[in-house]
């Protein structure tokens, strides 16, 4: 499990090197401001991957909405041919598919407002981290240059602060994830109660969503049909 993106910025980029450095017992602070560049890194990878993604689902809607255009302008024609031949039933087969594919284009243009957003937020957290690993570097090369004793660090206080780090990240994450599973399943309304009912009346709502669909053909067929007549 992954911490979320935005929350994992903000802990990097809100941290400062003492705050770090007193966080950890017994451990070197220069191993410890070491890790917290690494680990800024490591930040920094993940946030373009998920950057990487966001283009790629808006390069996919995109051309999922210019082929739903495509097609919905195919059928408009193909319409006015049949009802020229008087064939109302292929009419309305299309006008049918004409529905479905408007009920899909304002989804895909939302889809792809959305990724061109999440791109800029996104970047933003990558310039956030970019400073802070500068200003991060800057920290630790006046602590190497104010370091009297020169000590090394040794691997075991290395080792701790990893496992100290790492295993908070991990209570954190898991914390989130349960809190995210009990607010899905009181949304969803997941339970034993009422499912009888819950069954019927989804069997009652879907019959009256196809005849307002029904209804909604026959009403542009009835329209385009006077178009042709005129």
């Amino acid at each position: 499990m992954r911490e979320g993106i935005a929350g994992r910025v903000g802990r990097i980029v809100a941290g400062s090197f003492n705050a770090i450095v007193d966080a950890v017992e017994n451990a070197a602070p220069e191993v410890v401001m070491e890790q917290a560049l690494r680990e800024i890194d490591d930040a920094i990878a993940d946030v373009r991957s998920e950057l990487g993604k966001e283009v790629a689902r808006k390069h996919l809607a995109n051309k999922r909405l210019l082929e739903e255009n495509r097609k919905h302008d195919e059928l408009s024609e193909q319409i006015e041919v049949a009802l020229k031949d008087g064939r109302e039933d292929l009419a309305e087969a299309a006008i049918s598919k004409q529905l479905d594919i408007e009920a899909q284009i304002p989804v895909l243009e939302n889809s792809i407002t959305e990724c061109g957003e999440t791109e800029v937020e996104l970047e933003g957290y990558i310039s956030a981290l970019q400073a802070k690993k500068r200003e991060m570097s800057e920290e630790l090369k006046q602590f190497k240059a104010s370091s009297s004793n020169g000590a090394a660090p040794t691997q075991a206080a290395s080792g701790d602060a990893s496992v100290s780090s790492s295993s908070k990240v991990q209570n954190k994450v898991e914390q989130a994830q349960s809190a995210f599973d009990r607010v899905l399943a009181a949304q969803t309304g997941v339970g034993s109660s009422g499912a009888a009912t819950r069954t019927e009346d989804a069997a009652k709502l879907a019959e009256l969503e196809d005849l307002a669909r029904k209804n909604r053909i026959q009403e542009r067929l009835a329209e385009l049909k006077s178009k042709v007549d005129k």
